[in-house]
């Protein structure tokens, strides 16, 4: 079977970016979901990215050191 682009790779990760969600939207007073607008759940998903950036670019300057 072919693999989804979209599956997590690591084992524990779906929870983790399903915390991260509801952390986020808690933060921005936005209910993710059908109901609400395109703009709020972008607005979410999108300080998801910047996150997991700065997580990454942390990690890998860690690395180096």
């Amino acid at each position: 079977m072919a693999e989804n682009k979209n599956d997590l790779l690591v084992s524990g990760a779906e929870d983790a970016m399903e915390n991260m969600k509801n952390e986020i939207a808690n933060e921005f007073g936005v209910q993710p979901g059908a109901d609400t607008t395109a703009r709020e759940n972008g607005s979410v998903g999108g300080e998801m990215v910047k996150r997991m950036i700065k997580i990454a670019e942390s990690d890998m300057s860690q690395s180096k050191k």
